[in-house]
């Protein structure tokens, strides 16, 4: 069998982003997974593509770009359940409204679309928001995806146009010419391909240190609670502004921001938690508690409304907290899509379409340089 032109480890989104992309670009495309689609970050995910909570920077063109992209996707692919329902940013003081507002006016020269929002103008958004809150912000940019589905859409539309998905293989060493990447050593066999993109979700780390190199990504664990369905009683992504603050925080500690979301399907989603414990999947009560907890002070209408489960993931958290994404000159024919935090989902579009672009030798439509693999050395 010809070996593929590009070989993507990892069938979560990132990597479906690639792979759809890839084969788009007329390239022959394998994705390989040790697991099934979605079975890592992205099926424990929101399914957030937002502008709203970048400042002015690369991390904000990269997911403008991707927000574009996410709408051509919900044409050409669909299936997945993409809302472009805007989000909602609440002040629960004057001073955090001050400050929100500071951050508005710079992401408006940055070309993003924010509308401040007194206290008496919140419940025009969101009629069950917590009357006693100061204000916010509406960002129509924001949107949301099923995220597992989105992964599985996007890949059966690549394997439609001729990519190949092999699922339950482990990768476990790099094929080398030289110091040229040439392929993948896995459980099931060697397979060769002309270049290798490392999607690995929080195990990018792994991956990278498989051709001896340092990339320090790490897992970030967060829970989210899944209520009883209920009517739209949330019509928009709704957080709260230190929300922006706690993404951005190294800290290891465990931080909570409330973030809530009704789905098309009734389920109310509510986040938000953040902490670095390694990959102990232990489930946090407290952890849980808070985030509850939070949600309530948000939407006072919740304090009665059942859950139904809670789940936990692992974002791929970066010292930097921007992505890994291009070609890693200490490894030639590997290339990174890895890193994304807790913006893989939004981020994922146009880290596919970049990528596609470096290996086809195109232009790229955004610099990758703040984004390179060898920054951290």
């Amino acid at each position: 069998m010809t070996a593929p032109d590009v070989l993507v480890i990892g069938a979560g989104v990132v990597g479906a982003a690639c792979a759809w992309y890839a084969t788009r670009a007329g390239l022959r495309v394998t994705v390989v997974d040790r697991g099934p689609v979605a079975g890592g970050t992205t099926g424990a995910g929101e399914g957030n593509i937002l502008v709203s909570d970048k400042p002015p920077g690369a991390e904000l063109r990269l997911a403008q770009l991707s927000s574009g992209l996410w709408r051509d996707l919900g044409e050409q692919v669909g299936g997945f359940e993409y809302e472009p329902k805007g989000g909602v940013v609440v002040a629960s003081a004057a001073e955090t409204l001050d400050q929100l507002g500071t951050l508005a006016d710079d992401q408006r020269g940055a070309g993003v679309e924010v509308t401040m929002i007194g206290p008496d103008g919140l419940s025009d958004y969101e009629p069950h928001l917590n009357p006693a809150l100061a204000g916010g912000a509406y960002y129509p940019q924001d949107a949301q995806v099923q995220p597992a589905l989105a992964a599985a859409r996007l890949l059966r539309a690549a394997r439609a146009e001729g990519a190949r998905l092999r699922s339950g293989v482990e990768v476990r060493g790099l094929l080398r010419d030289g110091d040229r990447v040439t392929g993948v050593r896995t459980c099931d066999g060697d397979l060769a391909a002309g270049a290798v993109i490392n999607a690995a979700g929080t195990w990018g780390g792994e991956i990278a240190r498989l051709a001896g190199i340092d990339l320090p990504v790490l897992p970030r664990r967060g829970f989210i609670l899944v209520t009883e369905p209920l009517p739209r009683i949330v019509r928009h992504k709704v957080y709260a502004a230190e929300y922006v603050s706690d993404v951005a925080s190294g800290d290891a500690d465990l931080q909570t921001s409330p973030v809530v979301e009704g789905t098309p399907a009734g389920p109310v989603l509510i986040g938000s938690s953040r902490e670095r414990v390694g990959y102990d999947r232990t489930l946090s009560v407290p952890a849980l508690r808070a985030v509850a907890a939070k949600a309530i002070g948000l939407f006072p209408v919740l304090a009665g409304v059942s859950v139904m489960r809670a789940y936990r993931g692992f974002r791929p958290y970066c010292p930097d907290h921007l992505p890994v994404i291009g070609p890693d000159p200490r490894a030639p024919g590997l290339l990174h899509a890895c890193g994304h935090e807790g913006a893989g989902i939004g981020l994922s579009a146009a880290t596919g379409l970049l990528l596609s672009q470096v290996l086809t030798g195109r232009d790229t439509e955004l610099d990758l340089t703040p984004f390179r693999p060898e920054r951290f050395a």
